[in-house]
C-alpha cells in the first residue's frame, strides 16, 4: 500500500512540492484555505482533497505545512479543525513554513503531548526550486524522524540537511535570507553605479560574472535588473517579513545586524514605491529611481 501523507498549504512553493509527492508514489491528501486551489491541483495531479487540515492529516504517516506566516501556521495546526486533531500518534509533522525558531519550538511541545514527531524545514530555491525539484531544505529535529520522511523529502529537494534540534531549520534560513539580501544589496549598487557611469551592461556582466564576484543572483537576476524587470520571482513582502524574523531572533541573541537593518529599510522604500510584490532583485530600482 502507498504511503499517506498529508500537504496543507497550496501556494507557489506548495502545489508544485505537493505535487512531486504525489508523483511519486505517495498517497496526497491536501488542504488549501482556497478550495479552488485544492480541486485544480487534484485535476492536475490525480490526488485528493480535505475540507479541513484536520481531516486532510487522518491516517497520514507525514503531514507537511507551507504556509505565510507564524499565525497561518497555527491557524492549521491548532484548533478543532487543525493537523494535530487529525493526525495520528508517531506521525510526523513538518513545517515548511519560513517562520521564527519559537514558533518552531512550541510546534515541537505541542506535537510531543500527542505523540507526534515534528521538525521545522524551511526551504530555499524559490518557484522555480519548487517546479523542478530542486529545493535544498534546512532541518530541525533529529536523525530519527528525518529517516522517516527522508524519501518525500528526495521528492521536491536536491539537498536536505538536519542543523541540529528544533528551531535550528528555521534559523539556518534566517542565516540563508541574510546571506541573499546581502548579495542583492551589493549587486545593485554595483549595477546602478555601473549604469550611471555609462558601461555596456552585457560586457560588463560578462565579466564580472567570470570572477569573484559571481553569484547565483548574479547569473539569473542581473541582466533584468539592468532592463528594470522586476515583476516576477519571490516577493519584497516575503523577503522584509524573512528579515524582519531574522532581526527579532537576533535581538535575542544579541547579534550585530546593521547590513540586515538597512536593506530592511531599502526594501521599505521600495514598497513605498508600489513594489510589493516586486522580485527582490528590485532592490536597485531604489538605487536608481532618481537617474
Amino acid at each position: 500500500m502507498s504511503i499517506k501523507v498529508a500537504f496543507i498549504g497550496l501556494g507557489v512553493m506548495g502545489y508544485p512540492m505537493a505535487g512531486h509527492l504525489q508523483n511519486a508514489g505517495f498517497d496526497v491528501c491536501v488542504y488549501n484555505r482556497t478550495a479552488s486551489k485544492a480541486e485544480a491541483w487534484c485535476d492536475e495531479f490525480a490526488g485528493r482533497a480535505a475540507s479541513t487540515p484536520a481531516i486532510a492529516a487522518e491516517d497520514a504517516h507525514a503531514v507537511f505545512v507551507c504556509v505565510g506566516n507564524d499565525d497561518d501556521v497555527r491557524s492549521v495546526v491548532y484548533g478543532d479543525d487543525g493537523v494535530l486533531a487529525g493526525i495520528p500518534e508517531g506521525g510526523v509533522l513538518v513545517d515548511h513554513t519560513t517562520a521564527s525558531a519559537d514558533l518552531a519550538r512550541e510546534l515541537g511541545e505541542a506535537a510531543a503531548k500527542q505523540g507526534v514527531k515534528f521538525m521545522d524545514a524551511p526551504v530555499s530555491g524559490g518557484q522555480a526550486g519548487a517546479d523542478n525539484a530542486k529545493l535544498t531544505v534546512m532541518l530541525g529535529g533529529d536523525e530519527e524522524t528525518l529517516s522517516i520522511i527522508e524519501r518525500m523529502l528526495q521528492s521536491y529537494s536536491h539537498h536536505y540537511g538536519l542543523q541540529g534540534p528544533v528551531g535550528s531549520g528555521q534559523l539556518a534560513k534566517m542565516v540563508n535570507q541574510m546571506c541573499i539580501a546581502g548579495v542583492l544589496l551589493g549587486l545593485s549598487e554595483g549595477l546602478a553605479f555601473g549604469k550611471q557611469a555609462g558601461l555596456d551592461p552585457e560586457a560588463l556582466i560578462a565579466a564580472i560574472s567570470k570572477g569573484s564576484a559571481n553569484s547565483w543572483q548574479m547569473e539569473n537576476r542581473s541582466h533584468t535588473m539592468w532592463k528594470g524587470e522586476y515583476d516576477f520571482g519571490f516577493a519584497v513582502d516575503w523577503m522584509r517579513k524573512d528579515l524582519n524574523i531574522a532581526m527579532q531572533e537576533g535581538r535575542k541573541q544579541g547579534a550585530t545586524m546593521p547590513g540586515s537593518a538597512l536593506i530592511d529599510q531599502l526594501y521599505a522604500e521600495v514598497q513605498n514605491m508600489g513594489g510589493n510584490r516586486w522580485d527582490t532583485s528590485s532592490l536597485m530600482a531604489r538605487l536608481v529611481r532618481d537617474k
